[in-house]
């Protein structure tokens, strides 16, 4: 799976999210202070382009994160197509996935370790859309709220 990562700083958490993915065989792109982009402060630019790459379908999902996660997750949430979820722990992560079929995982640069790392990206990679009826309806929902932007 291609896999996007961007964040405004760097952490030993993030390194751990980067080293998680690759060694479970992902096709990891990086991107602002992961990357060594110039605007890498620029966390609104850094959740746009990271979110745009998965909308395109140049990324399957992508992984941001910034102080809080929530102003990285807002950035992402603006781009058409991307459901950005800002998670901090498996079961929200896990929900995320089932219920709201989020294909962009934000995270918390402060509040993040690298237990808590592999425990969200476990849950987050290991769940799957639901098919059930209700949460499929939930979902065209939020894509015709999507189209009215």
């Amino acid at each position: 799976m291609k896999i996007a990562v961007g964040s405004d700083g760097t952490s030993a958490a993030l390194q751990r999210v980067v080293a998680w993915l690759q060694e479970r065989g992902h096709e990891v792109s990086l991107h602002g202070a992961v990357g060594g982009d110039d605007d890498s402060w620029n966390w609104p630019a850094t959740g746009a382009r990271v979110a745009g790459l998965v909308a395109s379908g140049a990324a399957d999902q992508a992984v941001l994160m910034c102080w809080t996660g929530t102003g990285i997750s807002i950035a992402a949430n603006k781009v058409r197509g991307v459901r950005a979820a800002l998670c901090s722990d498996a079961e929200t992560a896990r929900g995320a996935r089932r219920w709201n079929d989020a294909n962009v995982l934000a995270l918390s640069q402060r509040l993040l370790t690298e237990a808590l790392a592999d425990e969200i990206l476990q849950a987050w990679f290991d769940a799957a859309p639901s098919d059930d009826a209700r949460d499929v309806t939930c979902l065209r929902a939020l894509d015709e709220l999507d189209g009215a932007r």
